[in-house]
C-alpha cells in the first residue's frame, strides 16, 4: 500500500522511545503519529524565534514607526 507521506528512520535513545510511548497511548494515536505531531510543533517553536529575531534586530530607537490607518490603506 503506498503512502502520500515521506517515511523517515530516526534512531532514539531508550528514555525517549518510552517517553513518546506514554505520550502516544495517552493520546490514543500510533507512536508515528505523535512523533509527527511532535516535530511539526518544534518546527513552528524554532520558526517563531527565527521571526522574533528578525523583529528585534528591527526594533530599535531609529526605527521608522508608521501608523495604522496608514499601513491599512
Amino acid at each position: 500500500m503506498t503512502t502520500i507521506k515521506k517515511r523517515i528512520n530516526i534512531s532514539v535513545s531508550k528514555e525517549l522511545d518510552n517517553a513518546l510511548l506514554k505520550l502516544a497511548k495517552r493520546d490514543q494515536v500510533p507512536q508515528a503519529t505523535k512523533a509527527e505531531h511532535l516535530l511539526r510543533f518544534a518546527i513552528e517553536v524554532e520558526e517563531d524565534n527565527v521571526l522574533n529575531n528578525i523583529a528585534e534586530s528591527r526594533d530599535t530607537s531609529s526605527s521608522k514607526f508608521v501608523s495604522h490607518k496608514l499601513a491599512w490603506r
